[in-house]
This record gives C-alpha cells, sequence and structure tokens, in this order.
C-alpha cells in the first residue's frame, strides 16, 4: 500500500472520528476534499467498506406497502379497544428497526384487555410469514384460546391469501381497520411508540441479533413486567392479568 493510500485512509478514519460516525461516503468525501485532498464519493465509499466503518445515522425508510388484493373484511373492532377478559380480542401491527446495515421488521400482537404482548417475531423481510410466525407465538403461548378476534390494519401481511388461511385455521375471526385510519389501531400504534422512544437507541442497533435480544427484553422483561401502564390504572400488563384471574380465582371458589 503506498504512502498517499495509507495517508487517506487516516484522513477518511478521522473524518469519520470527527462525526462520531455518523458522517457518510458523501458527507465524508466533501470533509477531505476540503481539508486539501480531493475525494470523490465513490472513493470514498470504497474505502469506508475496506475500514469498517459505516454512517450512524439512520436512513429514510424506503418499505412501501405493496400492492393487496382486495379482502371484504370487516371492521368488527370498531375501535372497541376497552376488553373485558384475555384472550377475547388480540391486535397485530408491523414497524421497522434499524440493524446496522439494513431494516428488520418486527410483527407483534398484543392482547388488548391488558395491552400485553403475546407473539412477535423479527424478520429481514416484512411478509405474511412474518406476520404468521407472530401470530403461532400468541396462539401457543396462550393455550390455543378459541374464540379469538383478531384485528390489523389492511397491510398486505395480514390481507394475504396465506395469514386469512392461517386464521381461520386457528378458528379465530379477523377484523380490519379502514384504510387510512391511524386510530383504527392505536393500541399498537402507541406500544410501537413506546417501544421507540422509551427503548431503540435513536440511530437503531449495530445488529440484527442485537436488535433481537434488545427487542425481546422490551417485550418480555421491561414493558410487560415492570412499566407502569395508563390502561391498567398503573400496573404492568402481567400484573393486571394476574390480577384478573385471582378474582377470578376467587369468584369461582365462592360458587
Amino acid at each position: 500500500m503506498s504512502a498517499e493510500e495509507c495517508q487517506l485512509r487516516e484522513q477518511i478514519k478521522a473524518a469519520h472520528a470527527l462525526s462520531h460516525g455518523s458522517a457518510g461516503a458523501r458527507s465524508i468525501a466533501t470533509m477531505v476534499t476540503t481539508a486539501g485532498t480531493p475525494l470523490s464519493r465513490y472513493r470514498a465509499g470504497r474505502r469506508m467498506n475496506l475500514l469498517g466503518l459505516v454512517s450512524c445515522q439512520t436512513p429514510a425508510h424506503p418499505y412501501r406497502k405493496a400492492g393487496q388484493p382486495h379482502v371484504n373484511i370487516p371492521n368488527r373492532l370498531d375501535r372497541q379497544f376497552k376488553v373485558e377478559a384475555p384472550n377475547r380480542v388480540w391486535a397485530g401491527d408491523i414497524t421497522y428497526v434499524w440493524t446496522g446495515t439494513r431494516w428488520a421488521y418486527l410483527a407483534l400482537v398484543l392482547d388488548l384487555f391488558a395491552r400485553r404482548p403475546v407473539g412477535w417475531a423479527l424478520s429481514l423481510t416484512p411478509d405474511s410469514a412474518l406476520t404468521k410466525k407472530a401470530l403461532s407465538m400468541a396462539y401457543e403461548s396462550r393455550g390455543n384460546p378459541e374464540g379469538v378476534l383478531f384485528h390489523s390494519d389492511q397491510g398486505c401481511q395480514y390481507t394475504s391469501l396465506d395469514f386469512r388461511q392461517h386464521v381461520w385455521r386457528y378458528r379465530m375471526a379477523q377484523s380490519m381497520s379502514r384504510r387510512g385510519n391511524c386510530w383504527g389501531n392505536s393500541p399498537m400504534e402507541r406500544f410501537f411508540r413506546s417501544l421507540k422512544t422509551e427503548w431503540i437507541p435513536e440511530v437503531g442497533y449495530r445488529s440484527f441479533e442485537e436488535a433481537k435480544s434488545r427487542i425481546i427484553d422490551y417485550v418480555l422483561g421491561y414493558y410487560s413486567r415492570f412499566r407502569p401502564h395508563t390502561h391498567n390504572d398503573g400496573l404492568p400488563p402481567v400484573a393486571a392479568e394476574q390480577q384478573y384471574w385471582n378474582a377470578q380465582k376467587t369468584v369461582a371458589e365462592m360458587t
């Protein structure tokens, strides 16, 4: 390696460090060029790859919902989010998380009684296989309940024939909010907002494995077992559910 190349790489590392890791190839090329060494964006990008330098700025999310078949599934829930018992109504949705070099997608199922997460899955592909996996976890972890109403938006991951057959296999009824209505699945929106503002770093995670581990810590640990929830009069979801089952046991013993 020539002395000139070594010097250029040191300048690139210095510019990246100066930006606290936020600068991408375009910014680094501008910084190095301004300092007196001409450098194009493409040359900067190639050397960043060789040096293992990555911008820690979370890029804009490019994902858009794909075209989806028209399905005639009514909004059976109709924003009646107050549910009287566990395993009556579940809600599902998908969000995205930055994992160092690309986006990952989190599908989650929430029991609306105590707003407890009961199923989740993380994948690099936002398809119906992801939503099916989250629903399967919910169904199996909750003891194969009968008569659950599953509510979601009209994303293609929920309108696909594959997913609808999955819901039918579990003998669940399906409900969908109206397209473009952000309030039609607001408990899920609030959960994802809490996850991103309370837990996920502003620049995302360094890897898929780190994202999965840390998100599970939130879903199973902090949010479910420790975080006070106004919907539950200050109780975390697990405690609110336990309070319900204790009351049911007391009633059963008295009759």
